[in-house]
């Protein structure tokens, strides 16, 4: 008995691992191809549209997992966002700060994908592991470890052998770009979304220890309510005469719809398998994901050059998130007193949809979950 159950818990974690690396993979290169000039001349789709309709995506996911939750009660669903949502401002309105910085990150990792290749964003995009780390130490006091140190020296060397490796292509390359500050701009726009993830990540998580909680869903829809609200803002601020003139859904196609369901998806599915998973496993996840986008970017993109400080460089970010997540892992399962990583839910049964939180061990707590990205 004890041995089919062990055999089912491998499956699990492989189906996890499995999961992880297809979500983070393809949602990277679906992007990114997404950004890439079509053909003919056609304009791109706009992007803060897309922002916007994954968010309002992400919104129906929500109220669909609380209806279900009210066991399919329409009455007990209105009830529900009555009492949390509506009659209570204030609590709902301390979601407007990471909602509004998730609404900004989704828009410069775009802006990025637009002006780098999949394999450099995301070798470059683990920076948010160093953000999240300062933030934290920051806002909830929380002490990092020598060997954590050690790796987020190591994650900003691989990150600076990566962009020296970008910088020497572009100096070797006979063409003239059209944007010669291009890859500044995406350069730029990765930092500032890292910045963005970590600050976001990590006040969600000092919010929810610090205020009374209701459902996990609950805390989803408020933090919707925001994202839908400056989504719509990004669009009329920034865009509004692109789309007067060429149309809301002008530019969309099958893979850009591909992209919407995967970002309004991504936290859904993660927060599903994650519980079977740990640190390690994530870790692993994520390093098959980069040699995947590093694959895809030389051999189907072609907008990658590979070359040994490039390789060099993405080894070492890997190794960084490594031995982050080792000792991540055994500061949650050897460290039962302490909760500076967990965040202990009310209700056993609660699912979980745009939330960074999600269960661990298959216990009533949660861990705060990486990005889908």
């Amino acid at each position: 008995m004890e041995k089919h159950t062990m055999l089912g818990q491998n499956t699990l974690r492989y189906f996890s691992l499995f999961i992880l690396t297809l979500q983070t993979t393809l949602t990277v290169l679906a992007m990114r191809y997404s950004r890439k000039q079509t053909e003919g001349g056609k304009d791109l789709y706009i992007g803060t549209t897309l922002v916007l309709v994954s968010e309002l995506i992400k919104f129906m996911f929500c109220l669909i997992l609380l209806l279900i939750q009210k066991s399919g009660s329409i009455e007990q669903l209105l009830k529900a966002l009555g009492s949390e949502v509506i009659f209570k401002p204030s609590e709902t309105a301390k979601l407007a700060i990471p909602s509004s910085l998730y609404t900004i990150q989704n828009n410069l990792i775009l802006l990025a994908l637009s002006s780098l290749d999949a394999a450099t964003f995301q070798v470059t995009y683990q920076l948010k592991i160093l953000t999240t780390a300062f933030f934290s130490v920051l806002l909830l006091r929380k002490e990092i470890k020598a060997i954590q140190w050690l790796a987020l020296i190591v994650l900003m060397g691989g990150v600076i052998l990566v962009q020296f490796s970008s910088d020497g292509k572009q100096k070797e390359a006979n063409v003239v770009p059209t944007n010669p500050h291009k890859h500044l701009i995406g350069m730029l726009a990765v930092v500032a979304s890292s910045l963005s993830s970590g600050f976001a990540g990590v006040y969600y998580e000092k919010l929810l220890k610090e205020s009374a909680q209701p459902s996990v869903i609950i805390r989803n829809i408020q933090l919707g309510i925001f994202s839908i609200i400056f989504g719509t803002a990004g669009v009329v601020i920034n865009d509004w005469d692109k789309v007067s003139q060429r149309g809301f859904f002008d530019g969309y196609t099958s893979v850009v719809w591909l992209v919407i369901m995967l970002q309004a998806m991504g936290g859904l599915v993660v927060a599903a398998v994650i519980k079977y998973a740990d640190n390690i496993l994530k870790g692993f996840a994520t390093s098959v994901s980069i040699i995947l986008s590093c694959l895809c970017s030389y051999v189907v993109l072609h907008d990658l050059n590979l070359d040994l400080t490039f390789v060099f460089g993405t080894g070492l970010v890997i190794l960084a998130t490594f031995m982050y997540g080792i000792q991540s892992h055994n500061s949650i399962f050897n460290s039962s007193n302490s909760s500076n990583n967990l965040i202990v839910d009310k209700d056993e049964n609660e699912d979980i949809s745009r939330t960074p939180y999600t269960k661990v061990n298959n216990d009533r707590t949660y861990q705060k979950l990486s990005s889908t990205i």
